[in-house]
């Protein structure tokens, strides 16, 4: 299994010799170091975890910058590793240790985990679709209103009700995206299609 951390920096275009066009995102892939090999020993699941980026001393609680051996990483992900294959990968990797980009070529097939946008406290229609109710004929104040959320022999509403409420910023999973091109000397990355979230978003990208 190869994997990476980077962070979203907008989407392009990619036109090819026969005219087509390609819709992409670019994404930043400074290097990462590894902080941290998991054992089923010792934390009771296999995983790499890596970290990148910089910050302040001060905004790092003592706890992480020990773990971190003193240095402020700005931010940190976890890659289990859920077969043989991906545990012989893990043997060759040790704590401190720094990935590239070049872990990835172009064509590979990635699975792609980001935080979607958020959008804020939203009602039923643009947070579920609803239709809405009737915009003539006795309507009054309730155009964009749920309806009914239950019976009333319940007396309660059943769990699992579809009603207004914070919208986004879910963790989203996209598979099947492909590695359109990599550019190892300005650490940036150009995967096919879009990508969960806004600009800065923490993009992890890994082989399936």
């Amino acid at each position: 299994m190869k994997f990476f951390v980077g962070k979203k920096l907008g989407m392009t275009q990619v036109f090819h010799e026969d005219g087509a066009c390609t819709p992409a995102t670019l994404v930043a892939v400074p290097k990462i170091t590894i902080t941290a090999l998991k054992t089923m020993e010792k934390d009771g699941y296999k995983a790499v975890q890596v970290a990148g980026g910089t910050r302040k001393e001060k905004n790092l609680n003592k706890s992480m910058l020990g773990h971190f051996k003193s240095k402020a990483y700005s931010y940190s992900r976890e890659f289990r590793l859920k077969n043989d294959s991906d545990d012989k990968d893990a043997e060759k990797l040790n704590v401190g240790d720094e990935l590239s980009v070049d872990v990835f070529a172009k064509g590979d097939i990635l699975q792609i985990s980001g935080i979607s946008k958020g959008k804020g406290f939203q009602g039923v229609i643009k947070r579920h679709g609803f239709h809405g109710g009737p915009r003539s004929h006795g309507q009054k104040h309730s155009e964009r209103a749920p309806g009914s959320i239950g019976g009333g022999l319940r007396n309660r509403v059943p769990k699992g009700m579809k009603m207004a409420g914070r919208m986004g910023s879910d963790t989203i999973t996209v598979k099947g995206i492909e590695v359109v091109s990599v550019d190892v000397a300005k650490e940036e990355i150009l995967l096919k299609g879009a990508l969960p979230g806004r600009k800065g978003t923490l993009i992890s990208m890994k082989t399936v």
